[in-house]
């Protein structure tokens, strides 16, 4: 499975890791690299492994999910993270996507719709269900870059505005008829202009302020 998306599972439950890779390891695109049972050793793994897609319970023993999310941006790691949790509410899934996860699906999400995930955060998509989104757009308001939009440039408006639509790189290239490493520059610019951290804060931004694809 040399083009498969290699996964890695981080969860402090035994039967919930069991589970999971039961489920997947029979996806002919999906293959689970390993386990981790807990955010410490989650980050050690997905170093270890580069993993595609780490998928992240939030709240684990030693480094909690959070934690752990703040950890593999600080060491670049190029790891998607989708958080798996049974936490539904805005304090505990909030900060988990503040901090640089793709998307959040709860524990008893449909088995092939938890495979969809998988391949949509792989493709560069953000998964924001609308009530989480919603509590982002409220919080925090001086993280959003608001007020700092006159300084992007009409194409990179463009860019942002299929960013917002969660478009991956590839999928905004072939719209504006541009090269992925072109597009790629352009999501850099963006997301220094406006102070932002990464695409999910790249997207609400554009929602809050209007900029549609």
């Amino acid at each position: 499975m040399a083009d498969a998306i290699k996964v890695l599972v981080v969860d402090d439950h035994q039967v919930v890791r069991r589970g999971l890779r039961t489920f997947l390891e029979v996806q002919e695109d999906i293959e689970v690299v390993g386990e981790a049972a807990d955010g410490a050793e989650g980050v050690a793994r997905a170093e270890e492994l580069r993993p595609d897609v780490v998928l992240m319970d939030v709240k684990m023993p030693v480094m909690d999910g959070v934690e752990a999310l703040r950890r593999l941006r600080e060491l670049g790691n190029p790891a998607r993270v989708l958080i798996v949790t049974s936490f539904t509410e805005q304090r505990t899934v909030v900060p988990a996507l503040r901090a640089g996860a793709a998307g959040y699906v709860y524990k008893d999400v449909d088995p092939e719709a938890l495979a969809g995930a998988i391949r949509s955060v792989h493709a560069g998509h953000i998964l924001l269900q609308p009530e989480v989104a919603g509590a982002l757009l409220t919080q925090d308001e001086n993280n959003t870059g608001q007020g700092r939009g006159s300084s992007l440039t009409d194409r990179e408006r463009e860019v942002l505005g299929l960013i917002a639509d969660g478009r991956s790189n590839r999928e905004i290239a072939r719209a504006l008829v541009l090269s992925e490493k072109t597009v790629k520059t352009h999501v850099s610019n963006i997301l220094m202009k406006l102070d932002l951290a990464d695409r999910t804060q790249a997207a609400l931004w554009a929602v809050r302020n209007g900029v549609t694809g």
